[in-house]
């Protein structure tokens, strides 16, 4: 599924995204990444219940409410909180928890996750995995 279609006005969904989001992560398998933190970067784009594209002919009741949406604070807590749990060795784990986090919300109905390590090669911008997961 490519971007655009994450917000879908047939399938009553909107785009919602989280940005380059840097933190410390404790990560690696190689002993010189044991005990230390690594800078990582987190890009996340889901694809939320929009309850207001489904009937275009009348306006959303409450639209401009919190509770029809998905808090990104929360999202972006729950991906910190994934990344503070302890040390892992490998970026596809971290991603695939960060995507669990995500889906625990049953408005959000995919999440496609992006882990980069910073630091992990010289000479090399980043490394790193996407993964994309549904709501079944």
């Amino acid at each position: 599924m490519d971007q655009a279609s994450f917000a879908d006005a047939a399938r009553a969904t909107r785009r919602m995204f989280v940005r380059d989001l840097v933190l410390d992560a404790r990560i690696g398998v190689y002993a010189h990444e044991q005990g230390c933190t690594q800078r990582i970067r987190v890009n996340l784009d889901l694809a939320v219940e929009d309850d207001g594209a489904a009937n275009l002919s009348r306006p959303a009741v409450g639209a401009d409410d919190l509770g029809r949406v998905v808090d990104y604070d929360t999202v972006i807590n729950a991906v910190r909180g994934v990344v503070t749990a302890g040390h892992v060795q490998l970026v596809e784990t971290l991603a695939e928890r960060m995507a669990e986090v995500c889906l625990h919300n049953k408005r959000i109905r995919m999440a496609r996750v992006t882990v980069e390590k910073l630091d992990a090669v010289a000479g090399v911008a980043s490394v790193g995995v996407e993964i994309e997961r549904r709501n079944i």
